[in-house]
């Protein structure tokens, strides 16, 4: 798999990254079944981790940090996001966002503790804070790249809007979005986020690749027409569904981000950058689902 660039400023990044948002933690994970699934995207050719302090309840960083401390691999080998900005009341009972300063350099301190390295590649804010004071916010993510704890920051689940008024009060690029994208949730084509990320010389990152599943399995009428036209066009690429769903994603492209468990669907998932859907078949694909 090949190496591409994030942005106009950085950094390079495998054409797929795995995310860790759909490990928890409550006992069940262990450090070598994560180290087994990071064996298996090197392997492939992904070397592009997306962590987020709060997955598994703060643990998930805690198990990949083992690894980079037993030298499974080489720190310099690999790109390490991670992000910060949710957070839940004392009861649990509520979820929040908070993107003070405050709060900012608190957790990437507590990220880069828990990774066991010196700094990440991309320091992320998880969701847009509302209350946040963006001029705060902005210096914050300014001291972390300063400070050499982060070499470059981004955002995730933001809007157009939402982009604009952080990075207007920025000198340092926001070098990507992470935002939901998949043929079941075409809404970032639609309201512009795609767009605008482009516009600002970045390549976009998308979760839910599979919508959770639902391009696979789901059972109402869109997901049955949309995998009816997959299992169509995939015949012409000798591939299965799976592949040409996240090939639709990088012929428009954005950058998956892998969440899933299963070995095979990783498979399928980091071999799809080698299927080139022609214009025709990416929009026969996206007349069923486009508004």
């Amino acid at each position: 798999m090949k190496k591409v660039s994030l942005s106009d400023s950085g950094p390079k990044v495998s054409e797929a990254i795995y995310g860790f948002w759909r490990w928890t933690d409550e006992g069940s994970v262990t450090t070598s079944q994560i180290e087994k699934t990071v064996s298996l995207c090197l392997e492939l050719g992904i070397n592009t981790f997306d962590h987020a302090d709060v997955y598994g309840d703060f643990t998930i960083e805690e198990h990949f940090g083992k690894l980079i401390r037993q030298k499974s691999f080489k720190r310099e080998d690999i790109v390490l996001f991670s992000k910060c900005g949710i957070r839940k009341s004392e009861n649990g009972y509520l979820t929040y966002y908070d993107n003070s300063r405050e709060h900012i350099l608190k957790s990437i301190e507590g990220s880069l503790k828990r990774l066991q390295t010196d700094y990440l590649d991309i320091f992320l804010l998880h969701q847009s804070d509302i209350l946040s004071d963006p001029e705060e916010t902005a210096a914050a993510l300014a001291e972390v790249v300063t400070s050499g704890k982060a070499r470059h920051i981004g955002v995730t689940n933001f809007t157009v809007f939402q982009h604009q008024l952080l990075a207007s009060y920025l000198r340092i690029p926001i070098v990507t979005n992470h935002i939901e994208l998949n043929l079941m949730n075409t809404a970032a084509i639609e309201d512009g986020r795609i767009d605008f990320i482009k516009q600002r010389f970045s390549k976009p990152l998308a979760w839910a690749p599979l919508a959770g599943g639902k391009i696979l399995n789901g059972s109402d009428e869109k997901a049955v027409r949309l995998r009816a036209k997959l299992q169509e066009i995939s015949r012409k690429y000798d591939a299965n569904i799976e592949q040409t769903a996240v090939a639709w994603l990088m012929k428009l492209g954005t950058l998956p981000i892998i969440g899933s468990l299963s070995e095979s669907r990783i498979r399928n998932a980091a071999s799809a950058s080698e299927i080139k859907l022609s214009h025709e078949d990416w929009y026969d694909i996206y007349k069923v689902v486009g508004k």
